[in-house]
């Protein structure tokens, strides 16, 4: 009886671990486990003076690399816009792509600061950091691109002074034409009898 107590009791624990881990983490396991194996044969290759991507293709089979390539031409890289959060994800992956730290500065500023480079809820830095000239004018330059880059997406459109008036207030106006754009088609010889005055 205590030897199946003591077995049920580490099968208890060992389910306890499993059930704590994220949902995704045989897959997370697995990949990790793939990237070691690529990183030995890469140091393997590196040691035989071999190129990697080489051997790599040398292993892999005309119908692997077919299918694959046909998955890659399926495949739409850009999805468009599914919510403002993916939109803003998106934004901010493209954001920091573009990103070149300078690691020169970044090592001055350990070596300065020390652990106080990182503050937390308790550090009192505030005023003590003041940004340089150059990474002023990057952050300045950049967001000059992204005002640019929005204003080529939603242009503006002209007051026509000319187009006739057939609206009573601002609200009016913009009814009027959302349902000339979605029905105009189908009363424009109506409109131009009423115009005319030749409506039966």
């Amino acid at each position: 009886q205590n030897e199946a107590r003591k077995l049920n009791h580490q099968e208890v624990v060992e389910e306890d671990k499993r059930l704590k881990l994220p949902p995704n983490w045989e897959a997370k396991k697995a990949r990790l486990e793939w990237e070691l194996r690529v990183q030995e044969k890469k140091k393997e290759c590196a040691a035989r003076g071999e190129d990697y991507e080489r051997v790599k293709l040398l292993e892999i089979s005309a119908e692997d690399a077919e299918r694959w390539e046909r998955k890659k031409k399926r495949k739409n890289p850009d999805l468009g816009f599914a919510d403002y959060a993916s939109a803003q994800l998106r934004q901010y992956q493209r954001l920091t792509r573009q990103i070149k730290p300078d690691l020169e500065q970044y090592e001055k500023l350990k070596e300065q600061y020390g652990e106080a480079l990182y503050p937390t809820s308790d550090s009192l830095l505030h005023g003590s950091h003041v940004p340089s000239k150059e990474g002023v004018d990057r952050m300045v330059a950049d967001l000059e691109k992204q005002i640019e880059k929005r204003e080529k997406y939603s242009r503006r459109r002209p007051y026509n002074d000319d187009a006739d008036i057939d609206y009573i207030n601002e609200r009016n106006a913009k009814f009027n034409q959302k349902a000339e754009r979605f029905y105009g088609k189908y009363t424009a010889e109506i409109k131009q009898n009423l115009e005319r005055g030749t409506a039966v």
